[in-house]
């Protein structure tokens, strides 16, 4: 090989290495892999960029806002309310959920279904009685498998597409050119929840990470003529506290949240603290402070326009992970105060300010009433409980409904293609009104588009110096030439790198090496190139491995120990099944 195929693969070892063992965000490993191979020479510029004018890329964006008009709508809701109803089992209760999420995700990006779908299955299973933990695991993996069935259904499908025209010039597959594969995965992993479930997942019922909110809250007051009157915040002593943090200040009738360390104290403030009750004695034994005339209220769970409880979700981008609170300076960064962490569906107890915070941490937020138009198009955040969301347009729904039947046919037909019809949706979706701007802005995941821009180069990179060729004997002298075992190598391949890094940037690397084998061997590529697009999206065994296994995550109370019970199984059966059925429906020698 040439030096630049080995430097090729020496940075696509170092990229995968960082992204396993790190917490750097996928878009900055791949960014800063585009970035040496244009310095490097290996790639031009134009070849380095030519990820971010790919047209599978602009689809994906435009399926965003589609996406984004038909929740903002509430087109997505008539479905949900119609087709639930009273199951009288969990087997009945996981049927009825699963088919109409496995239908929306085919055609709609999967993470505003599951969005739009938690808070609805949380209030259905209070009705039915039936633990919510039986539920969202299944919501999550039926929308994984929806967006399997056809070329929209996820964007990895869309890109893999895209990459396999540019780099072939072969014609981009039809819209349900994978659908005879998809769609009997999409029913085996429906009959595998089914059947086995019920018994795996654990029986939690549904409980807000924070409903005793007074557990955590304590309340006290500045003494009159104490002498903390006139005192900053840190001059009192009350910043950097143990055990305990200063949420709010209540003052002549009116609040003042996320409290700067610099607020001096008047007599009679009412100071309430978020922490650990049995640090009370703690703070009354600081001179100045007593407690509180206000006996048995609780002022967070009071109704006040000067502020408003938020529930989030750190994403896996988020700008604090890693760090404790005290140190990420939360209070600064988004003007809001953190009063409590819950993991795996129970509040992270001990000092707030040492608690180092985890991607799926649920917070409670108290912030200002704008909290949420601030952070609106922050991809730090996944709002669970957004109080200031836009209502609702539900005299839009039917629209909305028409704008994606008219995507789904026109791009079916070949009146247009998939490219050109995303556009023309996406901009009826704004045109008519059934998102705004705003929305259609906040819908666009930049991390995930910056992502798959930048992985274009390296898989570029791979193909143009010859170092996929030498990937791919690898593969082939380990499996023989066998076109079966090829299919389940690469398959376990492409299903290792998406729980490891992403399904994008697995899918995009592994296409070059995937042709180079097909025209080395003479076999069918086609069969080999929807194998990666299925093994890309097949990703149970963490709640890190999809953004929509992270997002009910919290709210259904779950482990990660709970994920890998029914995660591992259902990666090897799901796998089982799309190998077997590729192979019998496509010949494997071209």
């Amino acid at each position: 090989m040439t030096w630049d195929a080995w430097f090729t693969l020496g940075l696509l070892a170092a990229v995968l290495i960082t992204l396993i063992v790190t917490e750097i965000a996928p878009y900055l490993a791949m960014m800063a892999a585009l970035t040496l191979l244009s310095l490097s020479g290996i790639l031009s510029a134009q070849e380095a960029l030519s990820g971010f004018s790919n047209p599978g890329l602009m689809t994906v964006a435009a399926m965003f806002i589609i996406a984004a008009g038909m929740k903002a709508s509430g087109a997505l809701h008539g479905i949900v309310d119609k087709v639930l109803a009273r199951p009288k089992s969990i087997p009945a209760a996981l049927f009825r959920l699963c088919v109409p999420t496995v239908f929306l995700s085919a055609f709609l990006n999967n993470t505003p279904v599951v969005a739009t779908l938690i808070p609805a299955v949380k209030s259905w299973a209070d009705k039915i009685d039936i633990p919510i933990s039986k539920l969202l695991i299944p919501l999550s993996y039926a929308s994984i498998l929806g967006g399997t069935i056809t070329l929209i259904g996820t964007s990895t499908n869309l890109i893999v597409s895209s990459q396999y025209e540019q780099l072939t010039g072969q014609p981009a597959f039809p819209l349900f050119s994978i659908t005879v594969i998809g769609l009997p995965v999409a029913v085996t992993g429906i009959v595998i929840m089914m059947l086995f479930f019920p018994r795996w997942l654990p029986g939690r019922k549904s409980k807000p990470a924070f409903a005793k909110l007074r557990e955590f809250t304590l309340d006290v007051t500045v003494a009159t003529d104490g002498p903390l009157v006139g005192k900053t915040i840190t001059e009192a002593g009350l910043r950097n506290l143990k055990r305990v943090f200063l949420a709010e200040i209540e003052r002549d009738g009116s609040l003042l949240t996320a409290v700067s360390p610099l607020e001096r104290l008047k007599g009679g403030d009412r100071l309430t603290f978020a922490g650990d009750t049995d640090a009370l004695s703690d703070l009354l034994s600081i001179r100045g402070i007593v407690p509180s005339n206000h006996v048995g209220e609780v002022p967070l769970e009071e109704n006040r326009p000067e502020r408003c409880l938020v529930e989030v979700v750190l994403s896996p981008h988020s700008a604090v992970l890693g760090q404790t609170i005290k140190d990420s300076q939360f209070r600064d960064r988004y003007a809001s105060v953190i009063l409590a962490v819950a993991r795996n569906g129970e509040r992270v107890r001990g000092n707030l300010g040492s608690i180092t915070l985890k991607a799926g941490d649920t917070l409670l937020l108290e912030a200002r009433p704008n909290f949420a138009r601030q952070q609106r198009n922050n991809r730090d955040f996944l709002l669970v409980n957004d109080l200031e969301r836009e209502s609702i347009r539900h005299s839009k729904a039917g629209i909305a409904w028409v704008i994606l039947l008219a995507v789904v046919l026109s791009a079916a037909s070949g009146l247009t293609s998939i490219f050109n019809a995303a556009l023309v949706g996406a901009a009826a979706m704004l045109v008519l009104g059934c998102c705004s701007v705003s929305q259609a802005h906040r819908s666009l995941d930049i991390p995930v588009l910056v992502t798959i821009g930048a992985s274009f180069a390296l898989g570029n990179a791979l193909y143009k110096t010859g170092a996929a060729n030498a990937i791919a004997d690898l593969v082939v002298s380990i499996s023989g030439g066998q076109p079966w075992l090829l299919l389940i190598a690469i398959y376990v391949t492409v299903s290792l790198l998406t729980e490891s890094i992403t399904n994008n940037g697995a899918a995009i690397l592994m296409l070059p090496i995937v042709l180079h084998i097909t025209g080395q061997l003479a076999l069918n590529p086609i069969p080999y190139v929807f194998c990666i697009m299925m093994a890309a999206s097949a990703s149970f065994a963490t709640p890190l491995g999809y953004h929509t296994n992270l997002m009910v995550y919290g709210p259904g109370n779950y482990s990660f120990r709970d994920f890998l019970r029914v995660g591992i199984p259902m990666n090897i059966l799901i796998g089982l099944a799309t190998v077997l059925i590729i192979g019998l429906v496509f010949p494997l020698v071209g």
